[in-house]
């Protein structure tokens, strides 16, 4: 079972349980409601590895595009 409390630490935004953390493909984003549900999106938002269900890439994807602002100005 992943360290919840850790993926929470090191995320760069976490919004609506979903912790976004920059990696080298984009964005890692955890659920962490349940951390089993993962996704990898590019700096684009297209999904690139997906491990959860099509609902939640959409809800991902969408938080993504709405926020990202936010995320590019730690990396700006």
């Amino acid at each position: 079972m992943p360290d919840i409390k850790k993926i929470a630490d090191e995320a760069d935004m976490i919004v609506e349980g979903y912790a976004f953390t920059k990696c080298d493909l984009g964005y890692r984003v955890i659920n962490l409601n349940n951390p089993e549900s993962a996704v990898v999106i590019s700096g684009e938002g297209d999904p690139l590895e997906i491990a959860m269900n099509d609902i939640e890439v959409s809800i991902v994807v969408e938080i993504f595009k709405k926020d990202k602002e936010y995320l590019e100005e730690l990396y700006a």
